[in-house]
């Protein structure tokens, strides 16, 4: 074990886009765990967009870190010492923890890993949170079937990539946007999506889904906002379904953007347009990630890990989500099995 514990912490609220100076990393002493906790020696640490909110002190579906609070975010660690928690020093967990070397936690916050069913970090990505979020938005809000066009954004990211598979699975023509050649064929020739678009190559986002989407949009699932959203909407089909998931696009801005105003599509189209959390299905993740993991080992569902090595890196990570750095679910190894 480790003689003292590297933690990062809130260093000031960032006005606009964060950047390095938003972290502090401190040396702490390692944590003692509580009756009922166990202490965890952080593996692999998750990065996510949503962290962005947290990072803000204005009201966000995430509660707002003070500054000088810890971060915290998905962890993949293994039990060091248990004080009374029904784990064993061994043993693999997946919890909402600190942006730390070693952290603490209740027994009863935590849930065991299976090294034998897929990698462990996998219980960060397609068979974690990004894995249940692209389930649960795919089956029960956009609710994709065969002869349907699934359109999604981010489609290269940890949810998008596992959302357009699942559409396609259910018999729909999924279509992707992505952030740059390399993410298109990997969506395309991976993936399997039936169509990718390059974003930022494209001038005329209407014109691109005519050629990509030529019966319109079915099914729309949205982790991105702005103006590709704009377009999607003029090409929603009658009975059409949104999932709005995320809207990266408008994350640091410091104004709320007023784009086209498009309510008179849904009059027009009677689309379903419905926000969603995951968390509103956590009776039902265990299902999730029984299919999930059903699909994987079955290689009907493909993913990629984009991962960073050393938690001093995290920060870069973090920042790097908003460049549309990583392919598939980012990550942090903080630590080998061995160490």
């Amino acid at each position: 074990m480790r003689a003292s514990n590297r933690q990062f912490r809130l260093a000031e609220r960032p006005d606009g886009t964060p950047d390095r100076d938003t972290f502090e990393l401190v040396e702490t002493d390692v944590p003692e765990p509580d009756p009922g906790e166990v202490l965890v020696r952080t593996r692999y640490l998750s990065v996510d967009p949503y962290m962005r909110g947290r990072m803000s002190a204005g009201e966000s579906y995430a509660e707002p870190w003070d500054v000088g609070d810890p971060l915290r975010a998905g962890v993949v660690g293994e039990v060091v010492e248990s004080a009374g928690a029904e784990f064993e020093p061994g043993d693999v967990v997946v919890g909402n923890l600190e942006w730390a070397d070693y952290a603490t936690a209740p027994g009863t916050a935590l849930t065991e890993v299976d090294p034998d069913l897929a990698p462990v970090s996998t219980a960060l990505g397609v068979l974690g949170m990004p894995g249940r979020t692209a389930y649960f938005g795919t089956t029960e809000v956009a609710d994709p079937g065969p002869g349907d066009t699934f359109v999604v954004t981010g489609a290269a990211g940890a949810v998008g990539s596992v959302a357009g598979q699942i559409a396609a699975l259910a018999g729909a023509r999924a279509v992707g946007f992505a952030g740059s050649d390399e993410k298109v064929a990997f969506i395309e020739d991976e993936l399997g999506f039936d169509a990718g678009i390059n974003y930022e190559e494209t001038d005329d986002y209407r014109a691109a889904l005519d050629e990509a989407a030529p019966e319109g949009v079915d099914c729309y699932f949205d982790n991105v906002g702005g103006p590709i959203t704009d377009a999607v909407f003029d090409r929603l089909n009658v009975d059409a379904r949104v999932a709005v998931c995320g809207q990266i696009a408008h994350y640091n801005a410091t104004e709320q953007p007023t784009g086209p105003r498009k309510l008179g599509t849904l009059i027009e189209t009677r689309a379903r347009v419905e926000g969603f959390l995951v968390g509103d299905f956590e009776p039902r993740y265990e299902q999730a990630t029984e299919r999930l993991a059903e699909w994987v080992a079955g290689g009907d569902i493909e993913y990629r890990e984009t991962v960073t090595e050393g938690l001093e890196n995290a920060p870069e990570a973090f920042l790097g989500l908003f460049e549309g750095e990583n392919i598939g679910k980012q990550l942090v190894r903080v630590s080998e099995p061995d160490a």
